[in-house]
């Protein structure tokens, strides 16, 4: 497991498809740009939705782990 170190924590566990790409969106501008924001998912979804957000948007993914049957993003805010 990677771990990265983060500004905040956001806990998206039990949000379905489309929910926790629409509150990541929010919650990144939590951040400063430079700062790593890690959120915590359960949506199987996240592993396409937050990939393609992250292009489109321009943010940067550092790294995703899986563990118990939950996905843990590190994602650092680039503007």
């Amino acid at each position: 497991m990677t771990d990265y170190e983060f500004a905040r924590e956001f806990d998206a566990s039990g949000l379905r498809c489309p929910m926790p790409v629409l509150k990541l969106k929010k919650e990144i501008q939590n951040v400063e740009v430079g700062q790593v924001l890690k959120v915590i998912a359960t949506d199987i979804g996240t592993k396409k939705d937050f990939p393609a957000w992250a292009e489109r948007t321009g943010h940067e993914i550092l790294g995703m782990n899986e563990e118990d049957g939950k996905f843990i993003w590190f994602i650092k805010r680039t503007k």
